[in-house]
C-alpha cells in the first residue's frame, strides 16, 4: 500500500451525450486506470474509457441497488490507497442529487484526497435538448430542483405548498414513480392543473422521447407512453415553450396516436 493514498476524481458524466463532458471529465476519463460508474452513465460514454482500464458497475436505481453506498465508499478508499487512478463517474453532476458528497465526505474521513468535477446536470441538459427553457422572462422568475424519490421505508414528503408556485419552473428528478401522488398533491396545494408539464425520457441521447401535457393529466400520460427511467419532470409555464423550441428530437403533445 501507498502511504499516501492517490486522490479520488468524482466526476459529473452529464445526461448522455458525450458531446457534453466537460473538457476535464474527459481527460481523467482518458487517463483513468479504474472507471466506477453508475446506472446513468451513457453507453457512449463509457465507450470513451481505455481499453485497458477496470470497469466497476456501481449502478443504482429506484428500489434496486447493485452495490450499496457504503460498499462504494469502502471500495474508492481501497482504489485511493492501491496507488491507481480512479474516476468515480456518476450521470449528470455529483453534488445534484448524485450522493457524490456523500461519497467526498467518506473520503475526506479517511484523509483520501479527493477533486470533484462538476457536470451538466440533467435539468439543464434535459431541459435544454427538448426546448424548455428552465427560466423564461415573464414565464419563472425562478427554478426548484426537487427529488421526486425517498429512502426505502419513507413517504415522499415535500414542502408541496412552497412548491405549488405558479411563477417558478418546478423540476423533479426521479419522479416516475411517484408522478400520481405529486400531480396530485401540487394540485391540491393550489397549482392549477392545467399547468403545463412535461417528461423527458433519456434526455440528450439519440433515445429521447419528450411528451407535453398538463399536470392532471401527466400521471396518464406518463403510464400511455410507458416512459422508464431516466427521466426527468418539468412543470411550469415555460414547458409550453417546447412547441417553439424543441430542436433535437420532436417532443410529443399526449393525444397523439404515437403515444397510444
Amino acid at each position: 500500500m501507498l502511504e499516501k493514498p492517490t486522490p479520488i476524481y468524482i466526476v459529473g458524466a452529464g445526461p448522455g451525450d458525450p458531446e457534453l463532458l466537460t473538457v476535464k471529465a474527459m481527460r481523467l476519463l482518458k487517463e483513468a486506470d479504474v472507471v466506477v460508474y453508475d446506472r446513468l452513465v451513457s453507453d457512449s460514454i463509457l465507450d470513451l474509457v481505455p481499453p485497458g482500464a477496470t470497469r466497476i458497475f456501481a449502478g443504482k436505481a429506484a428500489r434496486d441497488h447493485f452495490m450499496p453506498q457504503d460498499e462504494i465508499n469502502e471500495l474508492l478508499v481501497s482504489l485511493a490507497k492501491s496507488g491507481r487512478s480512479a474516476v468515480r463517474l456518476k450521470g449528470g453532476d455529483p453534488f445534484i442529487f448524485g450522493r457524490g458528497s456523500e461519497e467526498a465526505l467518506f473520503l475526506a474521513k479517511h484523509n483520501v484526497p479527493f477533486e470533484i468535477v462538476p457536470g451538466i446536470t440533467a435539468s439543464a441538459g434535459c431541459g435544454a435538448y427538448a426546448g424548455i427553457p428552465l427560466t423564461h422572462r415573464g414565464m419563472a422568475t425562478g427554478v426548484r430542483f426537487v427529488t421526486g424519490h425517498c429512502r426505502d421505508g419513507v413517504h415522499l414528503d415535500l414542502n408541496w405548498n412552497s412548491l405549488a408556485d405558479p411563477d417558478t419552473t418546478l423540476v423533479i428528478y426521479m419522479g416516475l414513480i411517484n408522478v400520481q401522488k405529486i400531480s396530485d398533491e401540487l394540485i391540491n396545494a393550489g397549482l392549477p392543473a392545467d399547468t403545463p408539464a412535461g417528461a423527458i425520457e433519456r434526455g440528450t441521447t439519440a433515445d429521447q422521447r419528450t411528451i407535453l401535457t398538463t399536470l392532471g393529466e401527466l400521471p396518464a400520460c406518463v403510464e400511455k407512453a410507458a416512459l422508464k427511467a431516466p427521466s426527468l419532470l418539468i412543470i411550469g409555464r415555460v414547458v409550453d415553450l417546447a412547441n417553439d423550441l424543441s430542436w433535437h428530437i420532436p417532443a410529443l403533445d399526449c393525444d397523439v396516436e404515437a403515444l397510444g
